[in-house]
């Protein structure tokens, strides 16, 4: 399949399918998942890039209205967990090491937020991945929100003899 094929057709619909079930199945065990992510739809996923679309409630937003920092970050550390998940269809996808996050602009109550996770590598003890939140304008991504970059320990404990 070319990309422009599974571009419109949200992917490759294995890892699609493995994505969905982690959201349904995992986010109700995570408290701060579920109350601020409960809502996620995924739109595309493909080996190492997933996408998600949000609509922003009251829950999202601080004082002044705009996108809480807390919520940006919490957005980079689930859609980088979930890159790593399309990587080999993995339902363990490690624990933080590290996570940066900038602010570049703002959304409000009501927007709607695109959230794209990218795993640009998945060793065998650590992950990279990479997350940009934008603004959904017209049914269109517009305007970056927010992007950041988090690190995983991955490596996966041997089972025992």
């Amino acid at each position: 399949m070319n990309d422009n094929a599974q571009t419109n057709s949200g992917g490759d619909e294995e890892i699609r399918s493995h994505i969905e079930h982690l959201v349904r199945h995992n986010l109700p065990h995570s408290a701060i998942y579920y109350f601020l992510l409960s809502d996620v739809r995924i739109v595309f996923a493909t080996k190492g890039t997933v996408k998600a679309r949000l609509t922003l409630t009251r829950d999202h937003v601080n004082s002044g209205g705009g996108i809480h920092g807390a919520v940006s970050a919490t957005i980079t550390d689930w859609a980088g967990g979930m890159a790593i998940a399309t990587w080999d269809l993995r339902a363990k996808t490690g624990v933080s090491v590290d996570i940066h996050v900038r602010y570049l602009s703002s959304a409000r109550e009501g927007d709607e937020v695109e959230i794209e996770g990218t795993a640009e590598r998945v060793g065998g003890s650590i992950a990279f991945t990479r997350v940009v939140i934008s603004k959904v304008v017209d049914g269109v991504v517009g305007p970056v929100i927010a992007s950041g970059t988090h690190t995983k320990f991955v490596k996966l404990r041997e089972p025992p003899n």
